[in-house]
């Protein structure tokens, strides 16, 4: 009666049930009673596996680099793994009766190493600081159909490349380099803004002085202008008072046309009668017997 036992097993577990060296049972989630004496219970995990892990390699150009990563990988044919390993258990305490199924991790992750040293040694160490996403998906397609994992009856899901870091001594430098390299960005953008400045207090003043110039030319065009119509007019003036001295010339000459062949005596008489006319603006006039004989004299004489 104590000779028997019951062993139950979780969906996502694979078990294999010896009785007596020979195959009893097996399958997925199996639930069994077995005689204890004889029983010899193969119990593989089929859930997923979560393994960190950390490579230090070495770039193509020599420089070491250290990686650090996660893979995830499933047992999907627990048949071909127990071949393998054993996966031996206490069916009481389902403890492991060997130390092979801790094995399991480390040689899914010797073969992740190797892959990703094929993959490193193809980089420099500038690619690979910057290429982490691209390093695991080349690795996962890499092993995607290896024969090693295959013969262990694993599948690998997923694997990714959590970070990459160079040696202290080359990280100083890289940022050594870099900041010298923003230092100089930040001088040139300087340089620059200084430039960009210069030019445009160059285009206001080329403006000013265009506009200076236009102005001058503007006054020039006044002056000539102010100076043409100036010319213009005095000599409209000019040509006005000329013919102006013309007209009374010619109204003078018929006036005096008028008076040809008087005579003379009568023509002092007329000069007299006007005179008497603008008496009124003539201050004092003296005319003497003498000066008035003289003039009727002289104009017998004539």
């Amino acid at each position: 009666m104590f000779d028997i036992g019951f062993f139950k097993a979780q969906p996502t577990e694979w078990v294999r049930h010896y009785a007596g060296g020979k195959i009893a049972r097996e399958g997925t989630g199996l639930s069994f009673y077995f005689l204890k004496h004889n029983a010899q219970i193969v119990l593989v995990p089929l859930s997923s596996r979560d393994v960190p892990w950390v490579f230090n390699e070495v770039t193509n150009n020599f420089q070491s680099v250290t990686l650090q990563g996660q893979c995830t990988y499933r047992i999907f044919e627990p048949r071909q793994a127990s071949a393998l390993l054993n996966f031996a258990v206490e069916p009481r305490s389902r403890a492991t009766l060997s130390q092979d199924p801790e094995r399991l991790p480390s040689r899914v992750t010797n073969i992740i190493q190797a892959a990703t040293r094929v993959e490193i040694q193809s980089r420099t160490l500038e690619q690979t600081l910057v290429s982490s996403e691209a390093i695991g998906a080349a690795v996962m397609n890499r092993l995607r159909e290896d024969a090693r994992l295959i013969e262990l009856g694993v599948e690998l899901l997923s694997v990714f490349v959590v970070s990459a870091k160079p040696t202290p001594e080359v990280a100083r430098a890289l940022e050594a380099t870099y900041r010298e390299t923003l230092l100089r960005q930040a001088d040139e953008a300087t340089y620059a803004r200084r430039a960009a400045a210069i030019e445009e207090e160059r285009k206001i003043k080329e403006s000013e002085l265009a506009t200076d110039i236009a102005l001058e030319e503007r006054r020039r065009n006044l002056i000539e202008l102010e100076s043409e119509n100036e010319l213009a007019e005095a000599t409209n003036r000019g040509e006005a008072a000329e013919r102006e001295a013309e007209g009374s010339a010619r109204a003078v000459q018929l006036q005096l046309a008028a008076y040809n062949g008087l005579d003379p005596r009568m023509m002092t008489a007329l000069a007299m009668q006007e005179l008497g006319k603008n008496a009124g603006r003539i201050g004092t006039l003296t005319v003497t017997s003498e000066i008035l004989a003289a003039l009727l004299d002289g104009n017998k004489t004539t």
